[in-house]
């Protein structure tokens, strides 16, 4: 007899037990943020309905919104085809972004890659968000 899979078994983590979470905006479908998470955060996610991620750079666990108050509900967790990426749509609670806008992917590339162009108004500056540093 073989033992049920859970649907954590069915995801395939990397070699650091990471796997890439796109975070999208339930209601219109924007792409809000990229954020990493391992077993740990995704079950703390299912469970509390609330987005947790691995920091990568920090080296620990984080609640979106511990520091800035700009959280996420979890409406909708999917993965896809190959098990190696999750999308998670969320309501969306002020800014998603660090770097205080709704997105993350508030920038495109232009003229040929040769410039940047913001294409969203920033809701507020890191300052405002986190306070002085």
């Amino acid at each position: 007899m073989t033992a049920l899979m859970s649907v954590y078994d069915k995801l395939k983590f990397n070699a650091d037990g990471l796997i890439p979470a796109i975070i999208q905006d339930h209601q219109d479908g924007r792409v809000l943020m990229l954020g990493w998470m391992n077993r740990a955060s995704l079950e703390a996610t299912v469970a509390t309905a609330r987005t947790h991620f691995w920091s990568r750079s920090r080296q620990k666990f984080w609640i979106k919104g511990e520091s800035s108050g700009h959280t996420q509900m979890v409406r909708d967790i999917a993965f896809d085809c190959d098990g190696d990426t999750l999308l998670i749509k969320v309501d969306q609670i002020g800014a998603a972004c660090h770097e205080g806008y709704r997105s993350c992917f508030f920038r495109s590339i232009g003229n040929g890659g040769a410039t940047e162009r913001v294409t969203e108004a920033r809701l507020q500056t890191p300052e405002e968000i986190y306070g002085k540093k």
